[in-house]
């Protein structure tokens, strides 16, 4: 197995630079049947995500102590800071509208899929979510 671009780090900060997008890590779902029954489900999980990313990102961040054993650990999260504001992986609809979009558009354009579906009709409002 090899990278498609020898020089990735160039490429995606490239493409982030020039589209706003950098992919999104994992996305979660819940059946409609189980949100239905238990309309809570969809805040309580992205509440659990959020602290859980919370709490790596304070560890990572520590510095009394090399938790990781990555020698320019503290280089790569300035790198982070300066480019992504911090995050690479926001959450919420908002923050990731336009690769959400993006994406429907490339599997409508590639036949994945024959109808584009509205992004609200595919996501449970969570009413005063913010990251």
């Amino acid at each position: 197995m090899a990278r498609l671009f020898p020089d990735y780090r160039a490429v995606e900060r490239d493409y982030f630079a020039r589209t706003g997008i950098f992919p999104i890590m994992h996305t979660l779902v819940i059946r409609e049947d189980v949100y239905a029954a238990n309309p809570w489900i969809a805040e309580s999980l992205c509440k659990a995500c959020l602290a859980s990313k919370r709490l790596a990102n304070e560890r990572m961040r520590f510095s009394g102590a090399l938790r990781y054993m990555l020698p320019w650990l503290f280089e790569d999260l300035d790198e982070i800071d300066e480019i992504f504001r911090g995050d690479p992986f926001v959450y919420g609809m908002e923050p990731n509208r336009a690769t959400l979009e993006t994406l429907l558009r490339y599997l409508r354009e590639q036949a994945f899929i024959g109808q584009t579906p509205e992004l609200d009709e595919l996501f449970a409002t969570i009413v005063g979510w913010q990251e």
